[in-house]
């Protein structure tokens, strides 16, 4: 760990000062007073992995029942913290051979559902509701599109059998699934939020499901469990000395957190992604995760960057290694964490759960709730119903227009960035005046509402970085509505120190959802919308471009813009 001076300092002075008041035994003994004293101790379940006994038998005998019926897929419809970690799992362990293979679907957009489900066999396929409340909006609509779709392949009676579901006791979700004749229910529990169920049968389920060596797993979580337990001391208690570490970071305006994940192990930055900026972006504070940048030169980093670099032992990376030492050198904080093999991901998240409880501590926020992911989810709501009322969103008016690109924005931004490029002003220097928005301090994310493919990632990433080393700001790429359910939050309730540049688009190829008077790309319109509404109301920085039907020539086209007016010049804010 080389943090610098000021940092070590600092870190000194919040190990000493947990050690003072008795921090750790208070956290372990679920007291709401170590953060803001509300209704923090009803969400303190997950401390309790290294005691309650997982379900080992029942979900080796759910593995050999999807094994006998001869199911070759497992099709998992969630969001946020019900399929994050499912998808890490199975990205950095699996597949096994001749398990099922996981697909993870946590999007509206039409073509993402589309190409999804041509890569199964419905009449083989395993299909896992993952829902904590059973209400939630995208797992909802998905499991009715897809239990139509099963029915279609092998019959309403035998429908049922095709799918599981994991749910609190007693939701929605629950009585869909009992009526559907589901082939078994999993509960959650209620003490433990979404992000933080990771251990759960939120994420064991789907792992066992594909062969996936959930004991082993547990072990490593409890064997983290017990080094970050209440009898260990701040300085020596892995969790609480990391979380102290974000916290003194945040503290000295290094908020930008910088996930650097050796490669077989990358995934784990989405589910980190997650887990940090939910629980901490709110208030008006905390942490912005910073995943998937390339490595650059120290020079394009600010001040505000703390970089975490989580090193796997058995498989490193000797180009990211001396890359890492090569920022250190140069005085940016770098705390390494290191991983023996790829199971230690098991105890990876209880450390960073946490870790993050203890950061929420640091910044004197309640780290268990999401008040801005609800707002966005109540602007979608009214939206949809508008739309499912009056056939016709609110009218729009354009910003600026050229072939294929629209831009839009709300009052206030627009009488901003038309201050700097005049009436009338074209989409390339609207782009570059709102670009130039970005300071030092600030950050860059693009949400992109569109399918979340390789292609459309690799174009995005061009277009992240090149602002990234324009402007010496930290970029984040979210895909909505994805991120709606994790950076989402800290997007709106965080510091106002985000320029947003929002990424909607025609769809070429719509899909209808059984049972209601919209499709699901009046929902994913519905849900940007709704996203930009709020980010206006708490005053961001945002401009929506609309593309049209061809997404890739678009972003393309998109990239090749801001690539331009970026290395163009800039005007000045």
């Amino acid at each position: 760990m080389r943090l610098g001076p000021a940092l070590d300092a600092a870190l000194a002075e919040s190990i000493r000062a947990w050690a003072r008041s008795g921090m750790v035994r208070r956290l372990w003994a679920k007291d709401a007073g170590v953060w803001t004293g509300g209704d923090e101790a009803r969400w303190l379940g997950w401390l309790d992995v290294a005691t309650v006994e997982a379900p080992l038998e029942a979900l080796a005998a759910l593995t050999r029942e999807v094994g006998a019926a001869g199911l070759t897929d497992v099709l998992l419809l969630g969001m946020g913290g019900s399929s994050l970690c499912p998808e890490v799992l199975s990205r950095v362990l699996g597949p096994v051979a001749g398990a099922p293979v996981l697909h993870v679907l946590d999007s509206t957009d039409p073509a993402q559902i589309r190409r999804t489900e041509s890569r199964l066999d419905l009449s083989r396929t395993l299909c896992i509701v993952s829902s904590k409340s059973g209400t939630t909006l995208e797992p909802t609509i998905l499991t009715q599109y897809f239990l139509d779709r099963v029915r279609q392949r092998v019959g309403a009676e035998e429908a049922g059998s095709r799918f599981v579901a994991v749910t609190d006791p007693g939701s929605a979700l629950e009585v869909i699934a009992r009526a559907a004749q589901f082939r078994q229910v999993w509960h959650g529990v209620p003490a433990v939020g979404g992000r933080f169920s990771a251990l759960s049968n939120f994420g064991l389920v789907p792992a066992a499901v594909c062969g996936l060596d959930v004991p082993a797993l547990l072990v490593r979580a409890r064997a983290m469990a017990g080094r970050c337990g209440p009898a260990e001391p701040p300085d020596r208690n892995p969790g609480v000395r990391l979380g102290l570490a974000l916290g003194a970071a945040a503290g000295q305006g290094r908020d930008k957190v910088t996930l650097v994940l050796s490669p077989p192990i990358r995934d784990l930055g989405s589910w980190l992604e997650q887990l940090l900026a939910e629980s901490t972006g709110k208030a008006g504070r905390g942490l912005i995760p910073v995943t998937d940048e390339e490595i650059g030169p120290p020079s394009v980093y600010g001040d505000d960057r703390f970089f975490v670099y989580l090193r796997l032992e058995a498989e490193p990376d000797r180009a990211q290694d001396v890359a890492m030492a090569r920022l250190a050198d140069a005085g940016h904080p770098v705390l390494e964490l290191v991983l023996r093999d790829r199971l230690d991901i098991g105890a990876e998240f209880f450390r960073w759960e946490i870790a993050t409880a203890v950061c929420g501590a640091v910044l004197g926020i309640n780290p268990f709730d999401q008040p801005d992911v609800e707002a966005s989810k109540v602007a979608t709501q009214e939206l949809t119903a508008a739309y499912e009322s009056a056939g016709a969103f609110p009218v729009e008016t354009p910003l600026a227009w050229t072939e294929g690109m629209t831009l839009y924005a709300d009052a206030r931004n627009t009488e901003t960035l038309r201050a700097v490029t005049g009436i009338p002003a074209g989409v390339e220097p609207l782009l570059a005046a709102h670009v130039a928005r970005v300071a030092p301090g600030d950050y860059f994310a693009v949400l992109a509402y569109v399918d979340r493919s390789e292609t459309h990632r690799r174009v995005l990433q061009r277009l992240r970085h090149a602002v990234r080393d324009a402007r010496g700001v930290a970029t984040c790429v979210g895909f909505g509505p994805r991120f709606l359910h994790s950076t989402g939050q800290a997007f709106k309730g965080g510091a106002a120190t985000g320029v947003f540049l929002q990424v909607t688009c025609d769809k070429a190829a719509d899909l209808p959802i059984p049972g209601r008077g919209y499709t699901f790309g009046i929902v994913q319109a519905a849900q940007a919308l709704g996203d930009l509404q709020v980010l206006a109301a708490r005053g961001r920085r945002a401009l929506r471009v609309h593309l049209g039907s061809d997404v890739t020539a678009g972003l393309e086209r998109l990239t090749d813009m801001v690539q331009a007016v970026v290395s163009s010049g800039l005007p000045s804010r």
